[in-house]
């Protein structure tokens, strides 16, 4: 604790045998912080993703369109007549989630369960999705300044589903929309 934060705590200390001036010091204190937060955020809007790795390259998708990040399920019930892309059907806490491999269904090859793997849950109302991905780093923050509509290329098959991509020094992170993903033709037709 610092040298200024002992004494503001001792300061409220001292204030409370007198609930009104003990009020009237935390609403002053609020105030100051509310207006350093709101200048915080009128400086530069933030969009916050998450991270995942599939294969050797790492993607971004919002924050807003994924619903969970789940381990693997020990259980996946495959669907006869499903395409390969799509695992199967996992129990997850009382509700049937289909599980796609994403991968595979982009045409990059097979993803193979492991230790690292994670389950994307997508937020989607009408789409309910599990998407199985290589590893997830967790979330990410960038200014909105940082992003380009351009999509970079990319090595996985996906350019059609990306939105863009955030640029951080040499670094590019390639924005996947899962509601272009979940909504496209190709992933809507699942049956062979």
């Amino acid at each position: 604790m610092s040298a200024a934060d002992a004494g503001a705590a001792a300061n409220l200390r001292d204030l409370r045998d007198r609930p009104f001036e003990l009020l009237q010091e935390l609403e002053k204190r609020s105030r100051v912080n509310g207006t350093s937060a709101v200048a915080e955020a009128n400086a530069g809007r933030e969009w916050v993703g998450v991270a995942f790795r599939m294969g050797g390259e790492t993607f971004l998708v919002a924050r807003e369109e994924t619903r969970e990040v789940l381990g693997y399920p020990a259980t996946v019930t495959r669907i006869p007549g499903a395409k390969s892309w799509v695992k199967g059907l996992a129990n997850i806490r009382g509700q049937l989630l289909p599980m796609i491999d994403l991968r595979q269904f982009l045409g990059s090859g097979i993803a193979a369960a492991g230790r690292n793997t994670r389950v994307v849950v997508v937020n989607h109302r009408e789409i309910p999705v599990g998407l199985m991905v290589d590893e997830v780093h967790g979330f990410r923050r960038f200014a909105e300044k940082e992003f380009s509509a351009d999509p970079p290329p990319t090595v996985i098959r996906c350019d059609s589903y990306l939105a863009g991509a955030f640029r951080r020094g040499g670094e590019v992170w390639p924005v996947l929309s899962l509601k272009t993903l979940v909504e496209s033709q190709g992933f809507l037709q699942a049956a062979t």
